[in-house]
């Protein structure tokens, strides 16, 4: 019986959440020799970074994707302009329907607040400045993972996404992974 492993990746901006890629694009497999049979759970969009768990062990990645296990992901958001509290509040009550596949989706209540500043890296590229329009930071947490939803959601407010970095997946943090590091870590850390 081979071992299941798994793995945490702070995923670079930029990067695919893949191993293989024709266009010269950074991949997973760029950061750490992952066994073969070792795969994303999910993925994170080329644009957004943070917290991306990988394994061998299906059991585990059913149990981490499963809708019905809802699992808590919590994404801190740099948005344009100063959210407001209407916007936060919209975002916390399951009210946004944004388009997934074609079609309209009612997105889930979620548990959304304006946070400070959090304490990240420099992303490389920096996001686009504009001295005139400010930005603000929110932590969003969904229990649901449809397509681009959290940059759907925030569009749907009126506060375009700029920066997206995923903080932590059920009870694993991101904590002081910089971009690019790779832990092996225990599913008892995340469930």
């Amino acid at each position: 019986m081979h071992n299941n492993q798994y793995f945490a990746v702070y995923k670079p901006y930029g990067m695919l959440s893949q191993f293989t890629n024709d266009h010269g694009i950074p991949v997973l497999g760029d950061l750490y020799d992952f066994p073969i049979d070792v795969y994303p759970i999910g993925r994170l969009d080329k644009k957004s970074e943070g917290l991306l768990l990988l394994t061998n062990d299906n059991q585990f990645k059913a149990t981490v994707l499963e809708p019905k296990n809802k699992l808590p992901k919590t994404y801190w958001v740099q948005v344009d302009n100063d959210i407001t509290e209407e916007a936060v509040q919209q975002l916390s009550a399951g009210t946004i329907t944004i388009k997934h596949n074609g079609k309209p989706h009612q997105v889930k209540p979620a548990v959304c607040e304006k946070i400070d500043t959090p304490d990240l890296p420099e992303r490389v590229p920096p996001i686009r400045y504009r001295k005139n329009v400010p930005t603000s930071w929110i932590s969003l947490t969904i229990k649901e993972g449809k397509n681009r939803q959290v940059r759907k959601m925030t569009a749907a407010v009126g506060f375009p996404t700029l920066r997206l970095v995923r903080a932590s997946i059920g009870n694993y943090e991101l904590g002081g992974l910089q971009p690019g590091d790779v832990v092996e870590i225990e599913p008892e850390e995340v469930l």
